[in-house]
C-alpha cells in the first residue's frame, strides 16, 4: 500500500502527481495486473526468452 503524507501547504493537484509517479517506479498496477490469471512457469520463461530475443534483433537493426 501507498502512503502520502499531504503538507499544509500541498494541493491536492501536487499530492495526486506524487501518488501517480510512486505507483509508476513500484510498478504496483503491473503487479496487480500479472497476479489476475495464472501463469505457468514455463510459459513466464518462454515470454521472457521471446521479449529478450525480440530485443536483441531491434538493437543489431540500429
Amino acid at each position: 500500500m501507498l502512503i502520502i503524507k499531504k503538507g499544509e501547504k500541498d494541493s491536492i493537484d501536487k499530492v495526486l502527481k506524487q501518488y501517480k509517479r510512486k505507483c509508476r517506479e513500484t510498478q504496483l498496477l503491473k503487479d496487480i495486473r500479472s497476479r489476475k490469471e495464472f501463469v505457468k512457469p514455463s510459459e513466464a520463461k518462454r515470454k521472457q526468452k521471446q521479449k529478450a530475443i525480440y530485443q536483441q534483433k531491434q538493437n543489431k537493426q540500429f
